[in-house]
């Protein structure tokens, strides 16, 4: 009875130590989670488009649905600086009635050196433009104003062409519009953009 304990324990033994020995000799590949491109993708040339839903919803007490998108193109002028344009494009539909907003935003944003790294940059951006929407303040008349907004972000790239980005939004805006989640004030937005090489790019 002994013997066949030790060579049960005995074999489970080895089969386990095979396994495991196997195991680390599988080539498993993990998810990419960054790429060490930062300084190819942000040079002369390229561009930058990407887009970000700044709010979807609907709310079943009010019966709201709400959707606004925030579409955004740009050009690198120069190594780290790019100038572009956003829009907002939205639609609240609601008991009685819908409302459409609208809006364009040039921007300029400029990738700083100082602390950047093979696969990030943080970046600061500047944006004014106007807005307005469908909603109606008296009959024939249509809220319409300017937007003003301050951005500070950090971009990391996950892949060649594909950074993830957080920033940190100052909008004022005497528009009846949602900016950046934000109709005034300070908003946190995370979203990604995509780098397209222009002519002479290593991307």
């Amino acid at each position: 009875m002994k013997r066949i304990y030790l060579l049960f324990t005995l074999s489970a033994f080895l089969t386990t130590s095979t396994l495991l020995a196997q195991d680390t000799d599988l080539n498993i590949e993990k998810p990419q989670t960054s790429a060490a491109v930062a300084s190819d993708a942000i040079q002369q040339g390229n561009w930058l488009v990407g887009a970000s839903v700044g709010s979807l919803g609907y709310n079943f007490k009010s019966e709201t649905f709400q959707l606004i998108l925030e579409p955004r193109a740009g050009y690198f002028i120069s190594d780290n600086a790019v100038l572009g344009a956003q829009a907002q494009l939205g639609l609240t539909l609601y008991d009685g009635g819908e409302n459409f907003s609208y809006g364009l935003t040039p921007f300029a944003r400029y990738y700083f050196p100082e602390g950047a790294s093979p696969n990030s940059r943080w970046f600061g951006e500047a944006l004014a433009g106007f807005a307005g929407s469908s909603l109606k303040d008296s009959d024939g008349d249509r809220i319409f104003g300017s937007v003003l907004g301050l951005r500070a972000g950090y971009a990391h790239f996950v892949a060649r062409n594909v950074a993830l980005e957080a920033t940190l939004n100052y909008t004022r805006t005497s528009a009846d519009i949602t900016v950046d989640t934000s109709t005034s004030g300070l908003a946190v937005g995370i979203g990604f953009q995509i780098y397209l090489p222009g002519r002479g790019s290593n991307l």
